[in-house]
């Protein structure tokens, strides 16, 4: 719902409100977020600060919504540009507003120069999110260049906060992180020209005191799949606020007559109930308003990369479905190796239809045998690389990213394509969708396994630095208009791990492969980190032989927390690892719908003291799911205690290995304990089902603070 009131606006959702509007000096003003309140009377006015002393001018001081580099502000901006004529600053000045139910659109523009900005508040009411994009057009008969456009600043009254973060590297990614800001900039960025494994487009702030399930938090994202920056500054003034868009490093934009630019879309929330409830919002809003397919039951599949490596040949890949089919995968997915000439990594990567030598019967003959074990058949490719040693570059040796002076430096044996060019997204179209139209292929798994270097363009239609946004818009291009022709295709993201875990992709991707790194011990931090954006019906999850020390049953639970896969050479495992995948593969079918569809709640951070736990919730409230872990711990540390969440408190529930029938509110406030003496041991886990109980059993008996297990 968005009021109108004379001079601004009040955007409100279920739960929360976000309101702006003009000061005195004409300057759109931030002027409140956070808890919905009773009355449109009740937000404060824009505010109109006075100078502070000669040094400190009333524009500075203002916590304008989208300043430009312009006056005496000394702050990070959201935007930059110079004009034709050489002036490099933009005066900003209110021209007209108009909105529906749902959107709010201020419309700027320079007090001097034909330069039109367009600012777009979008409501999620249901989510508790505002979203936000920039439009800047050039109305004149000059161009104009853009060398900096952020989507979005966000403001927070007075100075103390904690920012949290995720942060990481390739095969360590999505580390939680909480630290106080001070004085200054603090900045988080991707040069990469992907999101990158380093750090992700989100962030939270709190007061230094919130929990996973108390306190007033704030949060965001940024839906992009390329270089992008956030800056978190707090000022002598006791203001903080937050900027997030496209990275403006290396970043330029020429702005032609009558053209326009916008700006990737930010989103962002407030709740008063925790990370926890931050995280369960965006788990929604990527669920019901962001993934390209409704949130169907996912399927357990098999990946060959780990068996086979380049090694694929139709009937060892055919002996690996056999015994997955076995276990119960439902998929098997064929990875890197299968097309023309790929040997090794130094060969075939372009060149994008099957090997006649590995496949001699054709792939299509080879599908229909997997089809006939029961199930899918998914397909590995790498679509924005290339090796010299294919046809494709030596056909095409201008296509890549490159300047014309310098060594082109190889990253894994290969170089990037220039997706900003419009023929090379046709070659890709029209070869993938050849493919695509020709065999019975359920699902793709994208990869992209290098970051970008030389990065020029030598025949670029406007600025060179604008290779970094053209490049994503025509990735964009080349996914959408594949799942356009082929929308049954479920399609999987990968970047070499999680290096494209963002936003941007999970609108084209159902999945997202988060971490080459699929040792359980160390997954399950790197998992808790990406649940902090996204829901685990977006997180694939494999069973390899990495950490085979390690039981191959706290291998599969730990991966039963999203979307399961299996990944180990299967050739090799014991007819008892067999049987315990089948066992697990089994059990996973029946609670999948809790893990995939299900409210997450953190019992438990898997960066504490060896403990992770996990539950998720039925959205009625009816069933639950808890997954417990430990890794290695000394000895004598303390058994691992559990308080339920989400439950409804009036209803009964069982929870499976602890006696009695207790409602929610008593279930939610006992500890469960598993185990008088060290609970669980080094490197075990436990599932626990938790159903509603119709029928009441009687009073709740609460006489102790503590709930064993049955038989302790």
């Amino acid at each position: 719902m968005i009021h109108t009131q004379p001079g601004g606006w009040i955007l409100e959702t279920d739960r929360t409100a976000y309101a702006l509007g003009l000061n005195a000096a004409g300057l759109l003003t931030h002027r409140y977020w956070g808890e919905r309140l009773p009355y449109p009377e009740d937000y404060p006015e824009a505010v109109n600060p006075g100078a502070w002393g000669p040094f400190n001018n009333p524009s500075h001081l203002t916590p304008e919504e989208f300043p430009g580099y312009s006056d005496m502000k000394y702050i990070e901006p959201c935007l930059k540009v110079t004009f034709a004529d050489g002036v490099r600053d933009v005066d900003l000045r209110f021209g007209g507003a108009d909105s529906d139910s749902e959107t709010l659109r201020v419309y700027l523009h320079d007090s001097v120069y034909p330069l039109h900005l367009t600012l777009e508040y979008r409501v999620h009411s249901a989510a508790d999110l505002i979203e936000r994009r920039a439009t800047l057009t050039n109305a004149g008969d000059a161009p104009v260049r853009i060398e900096r456009m952020l989507s979005a600043l966000w403001h927070f009254p007075g100075a103390h906060w904690r920012l949290t973060y995720l942060t990481g590297r390739w095969f360590d990614e999505t580390h939680v992180r909480r630290e106080a800001l001070q004085e200054g900039v603090k900045v988080l960025e991707s040069r990469r020209l992907t999101s990158g494994h380093h750090f992700q487009p989100y962030f939270a702030l709190d007061r230094g005191q919130t929990t996973e399930d108390h306190g007033d938090v704030w949060y965001g994202l940024l839906e992009w799949s390329g270089s992008w920056k956030l800056t978190a500054e707090v000022s002598n003034f006791h203001q903080t606020r937050v900027g997030i868009g496209l990275n403006d490093w290396d970043f330029a934009w020429r702005l032609n007559p009558g053209d326009a630019f916008t700006t990737p879309a930010a989103i962002a929330g407030f709740t008063r109930r925790g990370f926890g409830a931050a995280s369960r919002n965006l788990h929604n809003f990527v669920r019901d308003s962001v993934l390209p397919h409704p949130p169907d039951v996912h399927k357990v599949f098999y990946n060959s990369w780990e068996a086979t490596l380049f090694d694929v040949e139709a009937e060892s890949q055919y002996a690996l479905a056999v015994t997955a089919a076995r276990m119960g995968c439902e998929l098997f997915m064929l990875d890197d190796g299968w097309y023309h000439e790929r040997f090794n990594q130094d060969s075939g990567l372009g060149d994008w239809w099957p090997d006649a030598r590995k496949f001699p019967d054709g792939l299509e003959v080879f599908i229909s045998r997997v089809n006939a074990l029961g199930m899918d058949f998914g397909l590995w490719i790498e679509p924005e690389n290339v090796n010299p040693d294919s046809d494709l570059y030596r056909a095409h040796p201008d296509w890549v990213i490159h300047f014309p002076t310098r060594e082109r430096r190889l990253g894994r044996s290969a170089l990037t394509l220039n997706l900003g060019r419009v023929d090379v997204q046709e070659y890709l179209i029209e070869s993938l969708d050849r493919l695509l139209a020709a065999y019975n292929i359920a699902c793709v798994k994208w990869d992209m396994n290098r970051n970008i270097s030389e990065a020029g363009w030598p025949d670029a239609p406007g600025e060179p630095q604008e290779l970094w946004v053209r490049y994503v818009h025509g990735l964009y291009r080349v996914w959408d208009t594949l799942r356009e022709r082929h929308p049954q295709v479920i399609f999987h993201s990968c970047s070499g791990g999680g290096g494209r875990s963002d936003l941007g992709m999970l609108r084209r991707a159902d999945l997202i492969w988060i971490s080459d790194n699929s040792a359980a011990s160390s997954r399950l931090a790197i998992q808790d980190g990406y649940l902090h954006m996204f829901p685990a019906c977006t997180m694939q999850t494999w069973v390899t032989d990495q950490q085979q020390e390690l039981p191959l049953e706290f291998r599969f639970h730990a991966a039963m927390t999203g979307i399961l896969g299996v990944g180990a050479d299967i050739r090799r495992w014991s007819e008892n690892d067999i049987q315990t995948a089948t066992a697990c593969i089994a059990r996973y079918k029946t609670i999948r719908p809790l893990v995939q569809s299900g409210d997450c709640y953190r019992l438990h951070p898997a960066d504490d003291r060896g403990f992770s736990a996990l539950q998720f919730v039925s959205k009625d409230r009816g069933e639950a799911v808890l997954f417990a872990f430990r890794t290695h711990t000394a000895q004598h540390e303390p058994s691992l205690r559990l308080r339920l969440c989400g439950l409804d408190s009036e209803s009964r529930y069982t929870v499976e290995g602890f006696p009695g029938v207790r409602s929610g509110a008593a279930w939610m406030n006992l500890d469960l304990e598993f185990g008088k003496y060290g609970g669980l041991h080094n490197f075990e886990s436990t599932i626990r089902r938790i159903q509603r109980v119709e029928t009441p059993a009687g009073p709740d008996v609460v006489d102790h603070i503590l709930i064993t297990e049955q038989g302790e």
